[in-house]
């Protein structure tokens, strides 16, 4: 029989003392611990959502286009402008997608009469020509111009129909084409504003030449993706001067944005587009990544606040100005890419 012999009550006081402490202080660690995450958790997911545009600032009789507005980020800005109390311009490529958008604006409190369809191929010039051609007699102006449409990471080396590798032409040239054709209308505006949607991933590109990127030789997926955000940014750098040059008292802005790590349909052509990596990942991608909603914010901000009303040229992230990468801010270069834009898209000067 294993025996204890009895202890003092004074030794047994304090050790019933200290327990009862150390059960109070670990009753409330627990909680405090709780509350402390959830804390933690919720300031970084604030952290990661972004900057957020929240000036209050009215769109009323304002025209503004949005390329890409079917989905993603495109249709989150078409939705704000909208209930802002624009009438905005729909472009999209797919016409049953384009609806089923306008339908689900409509629900989320948006105007239906001034949302407009319109079908247009970036991949495809004359589309773009043909929609120019009947924009100038609906409207006597143009005050907001998103060039957001793009894809990412296209798997295989193709050409359009006009024979420019399809990643470029839908993210630059297409939009590049738009501009030079709709620049008319947005003169008339009293502050007519250009939005390029670029990436931070512009800084990885490795050439903007016609040889490169027309070359199935130098063809990875991830690179024309990266060489055509750069063009845009090099975009609102040269058109800025060009207009600025013609006329210097122009109120016309170009900007170029970077929107931030979204989760939108510009991933569908990647690995975290399948359902199966989807379905396991989806909390972390939910967690980590910004929303399209989240992801439009600098683009509002640059096509709307009072504070960018004669910035121009220049490259925005999170809602303030941000440095492009040293290619971009080549001036030469800039100059060289938009001359080889004009020839590729068949304009002069």
């Amino acid at each position: 029989m294993i025996t204890f012999a009895p202890k003092s009550s004074h030794i047994s006081f304090r050790q019933s003392s200290m327990t009862s402490d150390e059960g109070y202080f670990g009753s409330l660690s627990i909680p405090l611990f709780g509350v402390l995450t959830c804390a933690g958790v919720y300031f970084l997911r604030r952290y990661l959502k972004g900057a957020q545009f929240n000036e209050y600032v009215k769109a009323e009789g304002k025209i503004a286009l949005v390329t890409g507005a079917s989905a993603g980020i495109g249709k989150q800005t078409a939705r704000e402008l909208n209930l802002r109390g624009a009438t905005v311009y729909m472009l999209c490529r797919d016409r049953v997608k384009s609806e089923n958008a306008k339908i689900e604006l409509a629900k989320l409190g948006c105007n239906p009469t001034r949302l407009i369809l319109k079908d247009v191929d970036l991949a495809s010039f004359a589309t773009i020509r043909k929609f120019a051609d009947e924009i100038r007699y609906e409207v006597d102006k143009i005050d907001i111009l998103v060039n957001n449409a793009g894809i990412m990471f296209y798997p295989k080396f193709e050409l359009t129909e006009d024979g420019h590798e399809i990643t470029w032409q839908t993210n630059y040239l297409g939009h590049f084409l738009l501009t030079e054709l709709l620049l008319p209308l947005i003169k008339k505006s009293s502050n007519g504003r250009i939005i390029n949607v670029s990436s931070s991933l512009h800084k990885t590109a490795d050439s903007v030449d016609v040889s490169i990127v027309n070359n199935k030789k130098y063809f990875n997926k991830s690179m024309p993706y990266s060489r055509s955000k750069l063009a845009q940014v090099m975009h609102v750098r040269e058109l800025t001067r060009r207009l600025r040059t013609k006329d210097p008292r122009t109120t016309v802005t170009i900007n170029a944005v970077h929107p931030g790590v979204c989760f939108t349909e510009l991933m569908r052509y990647t690995v975290f587009s399948r359902k199966y990596i989807l379905k396991i990942i989806s909390p972390l991608l939910w967690f980590f990544m910004k929303t399209d909603k989240d992801g439009a914010q600098t683009t509002l901000y640059v096509a709307l606040s009072k504070n960018v009303e004669v910035v121009s040229g220049r490259y925005f992230g999170e809602c303030k100005e941000h440095t492009p990468s040293s290619n971009s801010l080549d001036d030469t270069a800039c100059n060289i890419l938009y001359n080889q834009s004009l020839e590729a898209v068949k304009l002069s000067e």
